[in-house]
């Protein structure tokens, strides 16, 4: 019995000092998890503040807030697209109509660094809408964005900023789409039109009457042209409508196009529109430049066919000699003198045959060899024949 007691004991006793050094394990444990939990709630705090220090978007800020006309402000802004191009304007009432309300002529444009940041100087300059006023910056290429600083023009009027008559808060339910199709004249370059279709709902308390949108058209890599466009209609607290708008383009634009719809300084959907060529332009312009060098050509050559001397067909000149020639010829033929022709003719055409000069056959020397003679002086051929003829005796008469 001793035995197995000691033998118990022996056992027992290694155990001791583990469970001894137990509590003491456990608290290391403890103590190394909250020292990794406070290492990491310390990370995680300092990484929310760099996050909340960091700008969440494109940011200005302005050195002085405050200038007279003439003066210089000094704009320096964070958080832009690397690259951008940007425009720098000073605009009254807080921007609320658009850039008509900003002093565009001094504007100024600056392109951001490989790090989305920049800073220039901007003159001064009254804008032709009263203050509040603010330096308004905005892409002129690629993705729409902008940022506003509130700036005082020293010695500018100030008044109160108009209130928002339209209520409600609208937002598009569906993608919009892209309505009708192109003409025959629209092949010929004219504008290109369709209709923005699109669904909104109001998530506002209040109904939205008659609501302004704006509608822009892109292409390529530059910003929209917006265009304010007002629907008629009252669109009621938590209900939604179909809106049609009107879109049209520049004559003779064609390419890819980015059709966007902005409602309350947002942006709410786009949709691309891809526009043909007008092919009609280019077959008239080549139809041209076939049709009026011909036309050219022709009234020329009439010119130079109406202008050039002209010249005698090859053949019997019609003269004075050979007239008066036919003349004796048919005066000759009534009397004794008919022989005389008939010869004549007879022997013109035996010498044309033998190969001679024909008479009358429009050269000059047979106008000077033959003689021509009137009927009063022709030499008459009757006494040469009776002379060498022999009468016939017929006896005594």
């Amino acid at each position: 019995m001793a035995g197995w007691c000691a033998a118990l004991a022996l056992a027992v006793l290694p155990a001791g000092p583990a469970l001894a050094a137990g509590p003491a394990s456990v608290d290391t444990a403890v103590s190394v998890r909250s020292a990794d939990r406070a290492d990491s709630a310390g990370r995680t705090g300092v990484g929310t503040a760099a996050a909340l220090a960091a700008p969440a978007g494109p940011s200005v800020q302005l050195a002085e807030k405050e200038a007279g006309k003439g003066g210089t402000v000094t704009v320096t802004g964070r958080g832009w697209r690397p690259k951008a191009l940007l425009t720098l304007l000073i605009c009254g009432q807080n921007m609320i109509g658009g850039t008509n309300s900003c002093a565009n002529g001094d504007g100024r444009a600056v392109t951001t660094d490989a790090h989305g940041a920049f800073r220039t100087g901007i003159p001064v300059a009254e804008p032709p809408k009263p203050c509040p006023c603010v330096v308004h910056v905005a892409t002129a290429t690629g993705e729409a964005a902008a940022a506003d600083a509130a700036f005082t023009v020293a010695g500018h009027p100030v008044a109160p900023l108009p209130e928002e008559s339209t209520g409600g808060r609208l937002t598009v339910l569906a993608p919009p789409r892209l309505e009708g199709g192109s003409g025959l004249l629209t092949w010929f370059g004219a504008p290109a039109q369709r209709q923005l279709t699109f669904t909104v709902g109001n998530l506002g308390p209040e109904p939205a009457r008659d609501p302004v949108f704006q509608v822009g058209t892109a292409h390529g890599v530059f910003a929209p042209k917006w265009e304010d466009q007002q629907w008629r209609g009252t669109v009621p607290a938590g209900k939604k409508a179909e809106i049609k708008l009107p879109v049209e383009l520049a004559a003779g634009a064609h390419g890819d196009y980015l059709v966007s719809l902005k409602y309350g300084g947002k942006v709410l959907a786009e949709q691309p529109w891809g526009v043909g060529r007008p092919w009609g332009v280019t077959l008239f312009w080549v139809l041209l430049c076939l049709v009026v060098p011909t036309a050219v050509f022709r009234a020329g050559m009439a010119v130079v066919d109406r202008l050039r001397p002209r010249r005698t067909a090859p053949g019997r000149p019609r003269t004075a000699a050979s007239a008066t020639g036919k003349r004796t010829g048919k005066s000759s033929g009534k009397g004794p003198g008919k022989r005389t022709g008939k010869g004549a003719r007879r022997g013109t055409g035996q010498g044309a045959r033998r190969g001679g000069p024909a008479a009358g056959s429009g050269t000059p020397d047979d106008a000077a060899a033959l003689p021509w003679f009137t009927p009063d002086t022709a030499p008459s051929t009757t006494s040469t024949t009776t002379s060498t003829e022999r009468p016939t005796s017929k006896g005594s008469t």
